[in-house]
């Protein structure tokens, strides 16, 4: 697209990035399903692998379809340059790499999908990278929890299980203060709800398994740049402001300025880590965002009207959907994320642990399935799956308590959820 007009998201979500196929005119963009690329000279492959041009080398690099992927969601959070990967998990050790060393440390919310969890306290363990946890509502341990060796701060928008919404802005400002990037997972968002680069993040990380395809086919990551970091102010970063062997000496920050962070990321993460994405898992993706915006209009509106219904069930103790007026982060929710704050939540039963366990076995419309955001409306007890990794008190400060579901509101009927979840509780709770 031009870089003439303004578009609006609507617009971008269908256009940004895709242009019609050169040598055959095709409308939808395609599946590139190709591992090399030929190179039109001696002189232009050295070029390309001395990162002098730009261009299409091996796919485990770069990929035509995946490249139209990456400029479409980069377009949407208002970034520079995204990073495509083979999942969500996968784009947080990509959007790690560039910053952390041995001895260093990120700090990280205590409301986190409890397998992002698990991989910050152990698995990254073994880089010698170590994981400082936090409630991101108490700034000021925030603050005290960023230190000299401190690389990183990492947060979701809204938090998977509870749905809990992340006052970005504040958080950024606190990052900033200590000189250090700010990573937003917006994987329960979506750019539809929520911009975080806007609000002061660097990076944006997203499972695009979730929301960005919809549809619950392929999985995939991406890290998106906002190219507003400066990554020469301090000694902090070498990766990015030092000289890379690699590259006979060549200084990322230096050569590439604003886009240094997603050349590294090409260049050396997917070059070394080769966490790719496959280009037909870029077309279900491309695919599925061109209907984000109603999906996630009607993920809202949906979870909305159960939301409010289960509030008022006596069977249920407490439901964590932020856009319920009696939340005690509705305030937050409606200044930070006016368009909604989608379809996620938890659901506690009076009934306790055997309660949810009965709830999830007796529903018929919703699937018990370990994913969410998909068209389809779904439900996990994360206690003794997704969090079953965490201490009692680690699930419990991730809101996935033994009490508690974890629900994805689809973009079926709202009546028809309401009646599955009324019969499932009555054969669970009685």
């Amino acid at each position: 697209m031009s870089d003439g007009p303004t578009y609006g998201f609507d617009t971008l979500q269908i256009h940004a990035g895709a242009r019609p196929d050169p040598a055959t005119g095709a409308r939808q963009t395609p599946i590139y399903q190709s591992t090399a690329y030929v190179f039109r000279d001696a002189d232009h492959a050295a070029a390309l692998f001395n990162l002098q041009e730009v261009g299409y080398i091996y796919s485990r690099l770069t990929n035509p379809t995946v490249a139209v992927l990456q400029e479409r969601i980069a377009t949407l959070e208002g970034g520079v340059g995204a990073v495509c990967c083979s999942s969500g998990h996968a784009a947080q050790i990509m959007a790690l790499f560039p910053l952390m060393g041995p001895g260093k440390n990120v700090v990280a919310s205590t409301r986190l999908y409890g397998g992002t969890v698990t991989q910050f306290s152990q698995t990254i363990k073994r880089f010698g990278w170590s994981a400082k946890f936090v409630d991101f509502d108490d700034l000021d341990a925030l603050k005290a929890a960023i230190d000299d060796d401190t690389r990183a701060v990492f947060c979701e928008s809204v938090a998977n299980p509870g749905g809990y919404v992340t006052d970005i802005r504040a958080v950024a400002d606190v990052s900033d203060a200590a000189g250090v990037p700010l990573i937003v997972d917006n994987t329960s968002a979506t750019p539809y709800l929520c911009q975080p680069i806007s609000q002061g993040a660097t990076l944006v990380v997203h499972s695009t398994t979730k929301y960005l395809t919809g549809n619950g086919t392929v999985t995939g990551g991406c890290v998106v740049d906002s190219g507003r970091f400066d990554w020469s102010a301090s000694d902090k970063f070498p990766s990015l402001s030092a000289p890379e062997p690699a590259y006979h000496g060549l200084k990322f920050h230096e050569t590439f300025g604003n886009l240094a962070y997603t050349f590294h990321g090409i260049a050396i993460g997917l070059r070394d880590l080769g966490m790719t994405m496959n280009p037909q898992a870029a077309h279900y993706t491309l695919m599925g965002i061109e209907t984000l915006s109603l999906r996630m209009q009607k993920h809202v509106e949906n979870a909305k009207k159960v939301a409010s219904w289960l509030e008022a069930d006596p069977r249920v103790d407490y439901v964590t959907y932020a856009g319920l007026p009696s939340s005690p982060y509705a305030e937050r929710a409606a200044r930070c994320y006016p368009k909604g704050t989608g379809g996620l939540f938890t659901v506690a039963l009076k009934g306790g642990y055997d309660a949810c366990i009965k709830l999830v076995d007796s529903l018929e419309i919703f699937s018990h399935v370990a994913n969410l955001g998909d068209t389809r409306s779904l439900i996990i007890h994360s206690a003794s799956t997704t969090h079953r990794q965490l201490t009692p008190e680690q699930q419990q400060a991730a809101g996935a308590g033994p009490n508690v579901v974890r629900v994805s509101i689809g973009i079926e009927d709202a009546d028809d959820l309401i009646r599955d979840l009324d019969q499932a509780l009555t054969k669970a709770c009685g």
